[in-house]
């Protein structure tokens, strides 16, 4: 059992793996991943030393954006099986010791859940307020000038209603009106039916647009330096042209944040983590959504999911977060299913891949907050490069070749070299395609190699846990005149320095006049060296040492 199990705030500083379930592993041969995959392979999961799984939606859809258009909040689709496949991988998750934490899509459904066809069914129906309709301009036109992050309009024309309906994503996914009361309470009864189910806990999907400006004024253009486009998206989308300050982020947010911490509170050990997309202003709302203890438990923004890779650029983020956030919680993370894999953002080189797939890891394990893997990162696997037309992504078809979407990072998980689709699958074709370059990374290939990205992962994970200090211990910055990334973790008695060289040229540390070096800890995969003088570092290389003063 992890340290981070002990308490009911098992959340804080819990690692947390997320699993795709569509790309996992298929057991019935149609080409795409399925629930009983994710129980065949929990062992392997257990080994990595995780406390949680974190799933991407498995619930009823017509799969239009991959799940992420609900159409029914507490059944799973036949693609992934049956509740009752749920509960036995619910059953041996707890059995390895890991906790179970879903996604929860409620800013919007499919335009075919229940609720929307009744919604749209006339203006006078007991649900014609659940959606945010509008009449149109007097020449036609949308209400506003809200737009879409997958392009174009924010608004679609219903010819039955003969108004406009919000959808800030597909046209297919209709926006939820919070505003009404009805539906809040209809959103928490699905989140209840998990709960007494025994999930530990929801990643709650764009958890800031849940309410929109009720005047639905006009959003403001954005500088031209700036961009809030949220998603990993081209320049050429002109959602990143706004400034988003009326159809997301509303102050009315806190306080069904507040009920549904509250459902969670009737149960025991629950957590919730919140998708933040708000571009500048992103850290000053996970400060809204998690101070005070009566709202989420900790949120992710999209800070650390971009192509910079730098002390200077990790530093200023968790500063920033330090300094915003009093009381609250972060869950960080350089990869997930909506950006192109960090491997392939931050390596220059082929070569190098390995390299800075371990020495990401190391800095993520040290930072202060929670942290989120997605699979195959422990692999040190890359984007996929896929063709047109293997996409199957409508936000990377909508905006090719400008932008290729999110398939490259949502490719099968290669578990067996030599068989046909790297073992996901028996089917003759899988969803996806697996590139020879990943299926070359293969889990069994791994195995065998003491070396590899996959026995890294793991022996840091286990480094993680042996020192309380990095599970919820306090962060301290050291300057440096030099792009090195420097700090304290302290719990206690035990205080321990790290310093990361993210360079490609070697690099010195000079400790400050203060501080007394003790015992070196040997931090899986780094050889940098101190004598009499300073901490001497190789390119890509890391430092750790007990301390004092």
């Amino acid at each position: 059992m992890s340290v981070a199990d002990k308490t009911a705030d098992w959340w804080r500083g819990a690692v947390i793996y997320q699993v795709y379930p569509r790309s996992f592993q298929d057991t019935n041969g149609d080409g795409l991943g399925d629930l009983k995959g994710i129980t065949r392979r929990l062992p392997y999961i257990a080994s990595l030393g995780v406390d949680a799984i974190w799933l991407s939606p498995f619930f009823k859809s017509p799969m239009a954006d991959m799940g992420y258009d609900v159409a029914d909040y507490c059944d799973v689709d036949p693609i992934f099986g049956t509740l009752a496949d749920f509960d036995e991988m619910m059953t041996t998750a707890h059995g390895f010791g890991i906790k179970v934490v879903i996604d929860q899509v409620i800013s919007h459904t499919s335009d075919v859940h229940p609720w929307f066809v009744e919604s749209r069914s006339s203006r006078t129906n007991p649900k014609a307020d659940w959606y945010v309709w509008a009449n149109p301009k007097p020449d036609g036109t949308a209400p506003n000038n809200w737009l879409s992050i997958f392009g174009g309009p924010g608004w679609e024309w219903d010819g039955v209603r003969r108004q406009y309906y919000q959808h800030n994503f597909l046209t297919s996914q209709p926006d939820l009106n919070f505003h009404s009361a009805q539906v809040q309470d209809a959103v928490l009864a699905t989140v209840k039916f998990w709960l007494d189910r025994g999930v530990d806990g929801f990643r709650l999907d764009t958890v800031n647009y849940y309410f929109c400006d009720k005047l639905l004024r006009d959003n403001p253009a954005h500088a031209p330096d700036e961009s809030d486009a949220g998603l990993d998206a081209p320049d050429t989308n002109p959602y990143g042209m706004q400034n988003h300050l009326y159809d997301k982020t509303q102050p009315e947010n806190i306080g069904f944040l507040q009920r549904f911490r509250a459902l969670l509170n009737r149960y025991e050990a629950r957590t919730a983590v919140g998708e933040v997309g708000d571009g500048a202003r992103s850290l000053k709302t996970v400060a809204a959504y998690t101070g005070g203890g009566d709202k989420l438990h900790m949120c992710y923004t999209f800070d650390l999911l971009g192509p910079d890779f730098t002390a200077t650029h990790i530093r200023s983020c968790v500063d920033a977060f330090q300094t915003s956030v009093a009381d609250g919680w972060v869950c960080w993370a350089f990869s997930n299913h909506d950006v192109n894999r960090h491997v392939s953002r931050f390596a220059k080189t082929e070569a190098e891949r390995p390299v800075v797939a371990k020495l990401a890891m190391s800095v993520l394990a040290t930072l202060r907050g929670s942290i989120c893997l997605y699979q195959g990162e422990e692999l040190g696997l890359p984007e996929a490069e896929l063709a047109f037309e293997d996409l199957r992504d409508p936000y990377g078809i909508r905006f090719w070749p400008a932008f290729k979407g999110r398939d490259g990072c949502r490719t099968p998980m290669p578990w067996e070299a030599a068989k046909a689709h790297a073992g996901f699958t028996g089917a003759q074709r899988s969803w996806l395609p697996v590139p020879y370059e990943q299926a070359a990374l293969s889990v069994d290939t791994q195995e065998n190699d003491p070396q590899s990205v996959l026995h890294h992962y793991r022996q840091t994970l286990e480094f993680r846990k042996s020192h309380p200090a990095l599970l919820d211990g306090t962060m301290e910055f050291i300057g440096t005149n030099q792009d090195l990334l420097a700090f304290t973790r302290q719990k206690g008695s035990e205080k321990l320095l790290f310093v990361f060289n993210l360079t490609r040229k070697p690099a010195q540390f000079e400790p400050p006049a203060r501080m007394v070096i003790g015992e070196r800890l040997a931090m899986p995969g780094f050889e940098a060296v101190i004598g009499t003088g300073p901490i001497k570092l190789a390119a890509l290389d890391a430092f750790c040492a007990r301390v004092a003063g």
